[in-house]
């Protein structure tokens, strides 16, 4: 076993174009670190739905530009199959390392292929790279970003010529050809021959933002503005300025790409610590709300002012802002389909029902949500919202932050907050509130133990309420293709479990439904509601062993 393990580290190391991993896998080798040659070859990484996305070094279980090129070639192979012969390929590019090298990669591989590629000009959010596949007639699209996993990783996402990424069996077909690569000696390279694109696109990405506001809406709102290190600050800046809004005060620590993410453990703003400089500058310069993109931007996430004192400052959850944009777009007369996925809260269906406005639900990703039929709007709660399916089908950071600053503008001009506007959603539809358990793990066979031992021995209430319907998602629905998850439906509450498509972690996704009666009945509302969701954390966390 041992031979035949550096037996294909030397193979694979004889191929690697990268003096860097190169380096690294002979100093293994050399080394003769058997434990950790083996993790790097004990596989592929799989091409799925989301794409790669991997830790960065060598062999064939990290993000690597053979991994790439070998991956970039079975795309290329596929779109020809599909009778793409003389296709555009537009790529993308965040500012992680290899980001760059990994998008040119692409366009050589591409352009080798008899395939026609453009590249986007330099790292630029995620939504303008999807926004680039429809201005452009594009056949496909990839996009290089780990979006706001750990600084140590890299990804690569695929999107076809409609703009949206994914779905089966397009990644089964891709990943079958990617496997019949059978080196990288049989994959041309040109060293040119491929469009590097000036700004005109990012120009006709920022006039399209203009179809997201309304004409003649108020536009005084002031904000503090994150990008977390990564690409949004001169998009977004940009947009704000062409919107006419007052000029976001910047979180400077982080307002510049640095692939090293140095002021956060995690490049997520859903994770505890990575607002804590927005928070300061918030107390600094009382703004009406803090805007956070995730490092490529195609997220979203909003703090508002906490009670009396300008010094405390509340996270909006995703489920928040998703009914708050919701609520905007049905008071300016949006016409078509709401939609969200399943593990959001089930707060966009009531408002959508009041509305007379269509409603669907689909699987978790935004490649469920921008494929469905008529869509004007859709969100999932990891701060993911699609408020301009026309101009781009994906989530999009950019355009979020524009519409959730337009609604606190024109809330401010009637002496009111986002607050009062949940607290009026609450009292219309009964209060919605949401929690989530997500625990990561280092080995995730414990995230299969607990899925399993869910199902064996599936538990009969939660917090003390009977759940009434429990369903295993891998059946599928009436409505849903097969996932691995469960739903259970409870009294007023409902929980789903699943394994994270793109980490390793386990997550379940809880929501509670109060009825309330009058604004003044809020308080015991929220009360009883958190109470009852920690309950079922706990309860559920006992039932699934974690």
């Amino acid at each position: 076993m041992h031979d035949d393990l550096i037996a294909r580290a030397q193979a694979w190391l004889a191929e690697d174009p990268d003096p860097e991993t190169r380096d690294e896998l002979a100093k293994l080798i050399d080394a003769a670190d058997v434990e950790e040659v083996a993790a790097r070859f004990s596989g592929t990484l799989q091409f799925g739905t989301a794409g790669l996305r991997g830790e960065l070094g060598a062999g064939p279980m990290r993000m690597n530009r053979t991994v790439v090129i070998r991956a970039a070639a079975g795309l290329a192979a596929y779109l020809k199959k599909q009778g793409h012969e003389n296709g555009l390929v537009v790529i993308g590019y965040d500012a992680r390392h290899k980001s760059e090298d990994f998008a040119r990669d692409t366009a050589a591989v591409m352009t080798g292929a008899g395939l026609r590629a453009a590249v986007l000009p330099r790292p630029l959010p995620t939504p303008v790279l999807a926004y680039a596949i429809r201005h452009l007639g594009a056949v496909a699209g990839v996009e290089v970003t780990a979006s706001h996993n750990p600084p140590r990783d890299n990804g690569y996402k695929v999107y076809l010529g409609d703009g949206s990424q994914i779905v089966p069996p397009a990644d089964i077909d891709i990943a079958q050809e990617i496997a019949a690569v059978p080196s990288l000696t049989v994959v041309p390279r040109p060293t040119q021959g491929w469009e590097t694109l000036d700004d005109s696109v990012l120009d006709a990405y920022l006039a399209r933002t203009d179809a997201v506001l309304s004409p003649d809406s108020p536009r005084i709102a002031r904000t503090v503005y994150t990008a977390m290190h990564g690409v949004g600050k001169d998009v977004l800046l940009a947009a704000f300025e062409r919107a006419g809004f007052p000029a976001p005060a910047l979180v400077a620590e982080q307002a510049e790409p640095d692939p090293d993410f140095p002021t956060v453990a995690f490049p997520n703003p859903e994770e505890p610590g990575a607002m804590d400089l927005a928070f300061a500058k918030a107390r600094e310069t009382a703004p009406d709300l803090v805007i956070a993109n995730d490092p490529d931007a195609d997220r979203c996430a909003v703090a508002v002012p906490d009670g009396e004192s300008a010094d405390e400052w509340r996270m909006l959850r995703g489920d928040e802002v998703g009914a708050l944009l919701a609520a905007h777009l049905v008071s300016r007369g949006a016409r078509g389909t709401f939609a969200e996925s399943i593990v959001s809260s089930s707060l966009l269906g009531r408002i959508a029902e009041k509305a007379g406005l269509p409603y669907e639900e689909t699987l978790t990703g935004f490649k469920w949500i921008a494929r469905v039929d008529g869509l004007r709007y859709g969100y999932e709660e990891a701060l993911g919202y699609c408020v301009d399916p026309e101009g781009v089908r994906d989530k999009d950071g950019i355009t979020a932050a524009l519409l959730i600053t337009e609604l606190a503008s024109v809330l401010k001009a009637e002496g009111r907050t986002l607050l009062d506007l949940l607290d009026d959603l609450a009292v219309t539809h009964g209060l919605h509130a949401t929690d989530q358990l997500s625990v990561r793990v280092q080995d995730l066979s414990v995230i299969a133990d607990a899925m399993r031992q869910l199902r064996e021995q599936p538990p009969t209430e939660l917090a003390g309420l009977a759940i009434t319907r429990a369903e295993d998602l891998t059946q599928g629905t009436d409505t849903l293709p097969p996932t691995d998850g469960l739903r259970y439906t409870l009294e007023g509450a409902r929980v789903i479990v699943r394994p994270s498509g793109t980490e390793p972690k386990l997550k379940c996704y809880l929501e509670v439904v109060v009825p309330v009666a009058a604004h003044a009945d809020l308080p015991a509302a929220r009360a009883e509601a958190a109470e009852l969701l920690a309950t079922i954390k706990r309860d559920l966390s006992a039932a699934a062993g974690i």
